[in-house]
Formats: C-alpha cells, structure tokens, sequence
C-alpha cells in the first residue's frame, strides 16, 4: 500500500534540483513502522540539507510542489547542526524516527543520535495534555454532527495511540511498535477502559463499518481513556520524580 514510485520520484526530483546540497532523504512513520493506511496514513519524508538559506530552499521548490499536488504531506527540511541541537524538542519524534526510518538516499543521520531521556518525558506530558485540550475544543465544534464527531476519532487516534506507546517507555515498560498493542499493553499497566480507543483504531483499520456504530457512546469512552491516561501518567511520572529527587 505504500506508495514507493512516487517516492522514489520524488527522491530522484529532488537530488536532481538540489545537487550537492541535499545530505540525506529518510521515510519514517507508518510506511516503515508497518501499519501505513492509504487513506489516513501520511508519507513522511525527512530531509537533510548542507544550506537552507532562501536562495538554496528556492531550486527545491518545484520538486516540493510536485510532491504536495499529489496530496503528499510536505516534507521536513533540516541541516545535521539543527537535528543535533533540536533533540531537547523534538525528543518524542527523533526517537520514532530513530525507532522506525528508511535511507533513501545520502547517510543515515539518525543513528548514534543522543536523545534525553528526560526531556523526552516532558515532552510526553505535554502533549498529551494539548492534544486533550485540542480535542475538547474540536468536539465541542462537531457535536451534533455524526459524520463530524467520526472523522475526529478516526483522525486524533493515531497521535494517541503514538503517545501511548510513548508513556509505556516513560513509564519503564517494553513498548510494542503496533498501535493496537501499545494501547491495550498501557490499560493492563495503569488501569483504563481501552475499548473505546480500539474501537476507533477498529474503524480507521476497516475492521469496523465506520457508520454503524453509536458515535456518541464511543467517543465517550474515547475521552474518558485519554483523560485517565493523562491523569495517571502525570501523577505517576510526578510521584516518581518526588521519590528520586
């Protein structure tokens, strides 16, 4: 299901317009994790660049415009020195990637990279509490509208199931790469009612017909996951913070 000629194409357009320049292209995500969805899953392209000054982001414009009329996500741009000095705020995406990537082209500029830990652990709690925020304030738009509360489950439940995996390694537990594992190995840990978050994960698989369901009910287990989930990890990543400190 992943799309790998038009990557491979845009890997190709991309060396072409950049020359020397371009240090390293990487695919990471769901296309390498293993659970890429043509419909809801993005293609994601890392790329590494000696000089991202206007004038050099310039010739690589056509190819990046190529790639985003193809409905494409547009791929991140960095130089190596800004990957090594954005570990502190990236921490919970560099270790995906590190976890889960593809060389295209060019070196592999994720490995030997030093990540935090700590860090990574702030970022955990952080986003998980935006993301909540985030989402109240989405439902509160779509509430009255089935097909509205529906595309909101089926396209927040990736980001939470990624967050999952993540409180799981914050947490000290082994954290499976699959989504659905990662959420039912988190409720065995700390305790919550999954049944919700799977359904939804049930949907965006096609394993559920995404408009015979009760949106309602679900998403009201849905939230109330998340909101344990977040609740539970602050407290527990405080209380183990106050115990070693």
């Amino acid at each position: 299901m992943v799309p790998e000629k038009k990557i491979s194409d845009f890997v190709s357009r991309l060396r072409a317009a950049a020359g020397a320049n371009l240090e390293s292209v990487i695919l990471f995500g769901s296309a390498v994790a293993g659970d890429f969805h043509l419909e809801f899953s993005n293609v994601n392209l890392f790329c590494v660049v000696r000089d991202s000054s206007f004038a050099a982001l310039q010739t690589l414009a056509p190819a990046v415009k190529s790639w985003a009329s193809q409905k494409q996500p547009l791929p991140l741009f960095m130089t190596r020195e800004e990957i090594e000095r954005s570990v502190d705020v990236f921490a919970i995406e560099l270790i995906d990637m590190q976890q889960h990537h593809r060389v295209l082209f060019g070196e592999d500029v994720l490995q030997g990279l030093s990540i935090p830990l700590n860090l990574h652990r702030v970022q955990v709690e952080y986003e998980l509490r935006e993301k909540l925020a985030l989402l109240r304030q989405h439902l509160l738009l779509a509430l009255g509208s089935d097909s509205r509360m529906r595309e909101l489950l089926v396209r927040s439940v990736s980001s939470f199931a990624t967050l999952f995996r993540h409180a799981l390694m914050v947490l000290g537990y082994s954290a499976p790469v699959g989504k659905r594992e990662a959420v039912e190995a988190l409720a065995q840990h700390i305790g919550f009612d999954p049944s919700g978050v799977l359904h939804v994960l049930d949907i965006r698989e096609r394993k559920a017909d995404r408009k015979k369901f009760d949106v309602a009910d679900v998403f009201a287990r849905y939230l109330a996951a998340l909101e344990q989930v977040t609740a539970a990890v602050d407290k527990m990543l405080d209380s183990g913070a106050a115990s070693s400190s």
